[in-house]
């Protein structure tokens, strides 16, 4: 038996188990409306005036401020009267809902969606499905269903895909040159953040959003302005309904939601409708080819186990699920942030 002596074991048990605890705080603080709030004052407020403000025991709002600060997401000023607190620029640039960057709806969504579903990851290991019957009393058969049974939720799914769009999508754009292609679908293009990134980094492109038709009326009515010409909109289900012919079709964290055989489905439809010398972009967080982490893509898979059909693949899983489609010359760049890309061409 190895000897744990230089192992930091405790530190490392007691690390993981906080995992749960802190993302709870950060959400917390966000759906009370602290990091809004510090930032509209423009100066630190007291724990009091934020309690009174919020609504909000002073008690408890002195003990999730201090450890916020220690979090890191908040920064303490003492005083001859007391504790002030304020925003670090963390929390300011990602935490408050005004701001460009902001994460607030991913965060939401996560917190009142997604782990109301991993309460139940164990059931989902043993059984090897999503959990939305358990959590919502939903048929699981149909994810998207689920995930959009209501149009609040519905809405906060999308906001939420925005908003990692916001800090990712130009990353996964550029990783490579995509300006040969002017005529580009962004298949299941929800809130259209990333649709409105391709135009910005593409001035010569058009970008059509293929999506379900109550997805498409929200992202009309509340994500995409009507100013933005380049941007166009195509009701339906993609995998039941024709795919026009594009130069480019785009599938962000699309096929990480289905299991091969889906997969293999949609893309055969994509090739077929793909114009010669045409490609798709697939959009997805990579694993490592012995699949060894990244720690950010294991935990996503599980969510896919636990939300939806599918899981996240390396690059040679989704190179052969392309391959099988017909697309060739594939390429592959990590960008280093939370999503990569892979171009296959027709």
């Amino acid at each position: 038996m190895g000897s744990t002596e230089n192992l930091d074991y405790p530190q490392i048990i007691v690390q993981y188990s906080n995992g749960f605890l802190i993302s709870k705080v950060m959400f917390c603080a966000c759906e009370l409306g602290v990091f809004d709030l510090l930032l509209e004052s423009g100066e630190p407020l007291s724990s009091d005036a934020i309690a009174a403000h919020l609504g909000a025991s002073t008690m408890g709002m002195k003990r999730l401020l201090d450890t916020c600060v220690g979090l890191k997401l908040l920064a303490v000023e003492m005083t001859q009267e007391g504790a002030f607190y304020r925003n670090t620029e963390i929390s300011n640039v990602y935490l408050t809902k005004s701001s460009p960057k902001s994460q607030y709806h991913i965060m939401m969504y996560y917190s009142n969606t997604v782990y109301l579903c991993w309460q139940y990851l164990v059931d989902a290991v043993r059984e090897g499905r999503n959990q939305y019957e358990r959590v919502f009393g939903i048929s699981s058969r149909d994810p998207f269903g689920a995930m959009y049974r209501s149009d609040e939720e519905m809405l906060k799914f999308m906001a939420g895909q925005n908003s990692v769009w916001s800090i990712c999508g130009r990353d996964v754009l550029a990783a490579f040159d995509l300006s040969p292609f002017t005529q580009i679908y962004d298949l299941g293009g929800g809130g259209g953040a990333l649709a409105q990134e391709c135009v910005s980094l593409y001035p010569n492109s058009t970008v059509t959003i293929y999506d379900l038709p109550k997805v498409v009326q929200v992202a009309k009515e509340r994500f995409v302005s009507p100013e933005l010409r380049q941007i166009t909109f195509h009701e339906g289900d993609f995998f039941n309904d024709s795919i026009p012919e594009a130069e480019l079709y785009i599938l962000s964290k699309i096929l990480h939601d289905w299991d091969d055989d889906k997969c293999k489905q949609l893309l055969a439809k994509v090739y077929k409708a793909c114009k010669p010398g045409g490609g798709v972009l697939l959009v997805e967080s990579l694993l490592n080819e012995d699949k060894s982490g990244p720690v950010e893509t294991q935990l996503y898979s599980l969510n896919m186990l636990v939300q939806t059909e599918g899981k996240e693949r390396t690059a040679a899983e989704y190179s052969k699920l392309l391959e099988a489609a017909g697309f060739g010359v594939i390429q592959v760049k990590r960008t280093g942030k939370l999503y990569d890309a892979v171009l296959g061409r027709k």
